[in-house]
């Protein structure tokens, strides 16, 4: 839905119609191509990413809010935690999104990178790096200020709540996504679409960081162009997020408990 230049029989007006469309014309696993290497990748990921952010938000509240929760230091280490966590999944997006695209030339996870490698270079894979951390960094920002925010409202005891979790997490995920919905548009421009669109717009060259993707965007779709997919964006983070915290905070309570318990009999 964030193609900005779509082949005319992979035009979507709905989610469902996408769907429907893509299961239909593609197959019915089509919409779950990519799935395996971004499994590869959220492991690692996902473990850097909330250990630098505990750690972080530890020590930042202490320097801001004396043993109190701050804000500006959830921020700031979640932002920090961005780094490592794209450092990982970036290249993981590229290759997804590529097998992803309508009519792909690749059939597989290893032939795309092989194909990529080969034919682009290593800097393939990390040339929307840094796109990917001015749309993360104000995500992630408006993600955990958020969570956190709403876990004092819900939960200010910070016990082991399940439905608190979830519901925090949905919605700090929902409000971030669709914040930064433009600038996953230019992300996408960037990993999946870029000599199209530079054809059609009649750039000669490269697009080379945020600032060309943005120019690029307007000249195609003007405004709109800015917010597609923002429906799909939304309906795909709530879930995430909140599964994501949910888990997280389930093994955190688990462990937390586990050492405690030894710490008693010994």
């Amino acid at each position: 839905m964030q193609s900005l230049t779509p082949d005319p029989k992979a035009r979507y007006t709905s989610i469902y119609g996408a769907l429907k469309k893509i299961m239909r014309t593609e197959g019915f696993w089509r919409p779950l191509r990519g799935l395996n290497v971004m499994i590869m990748g959220a492991g690692p990921a996902h473990a850097m990413y909330f250990a630098c952010y505990e750690n972080m938000k530890k020590t930042l509240s202490d320097v801001f809010h004396h043993q109190g929760n701050s804000h500006l230091a959830n921020g700031i280490a979640g932002s920090m935690a961005t780094l490592l966590h794209d450092a990982v999944m970036n290249p993981a997006e590229v290759v997804k999104q590529r097998l992803q695209m309508y009519n792909s030339q690749h059939r597989s996870a290893l032939s795309c990178i092989s194909t990529v490698w080969r034919t682009e270079g290593l800097g393939a894979f990390y040339r929307s790096y840094t796109t990917q951390l001015t749309m993360n960094i104000p995500f992630q920002s408006i993600h955990f200020i958020t969570y956190e925010f709403l876990q004092e409202q819900v939960n200010p005891r910070r016990d082991y709540n399940p439905q608190s979790h979830i519901i925090s997490g949905g919605l700090a995920g929902a409000l971030a996504a669709a914040a930064t919905t433009p600038l996953d548009v230019c992300k996408t421009l960037l990993n999946t679409q870029e000599n199209m669109a530079l054809s059609l717009a009649n750039i000669s060259g490269r697009l080379s960081g945020m600032a060309n993707a943005f120019r690029t965007v307007y000249q195609l779709n003007g405004l709109a162009g800015y917010f597609k997919g923002i429906q799909a964006r939304v309906i795909y983070q709530m879930p995430s997020t909140a599964i994501s915290w949910s888990v997280y905070e389930f093994f955190k309570y688990v462990l937390t408990k586990h050492q405690l318990e030894n710490r008693t009999l010994f």
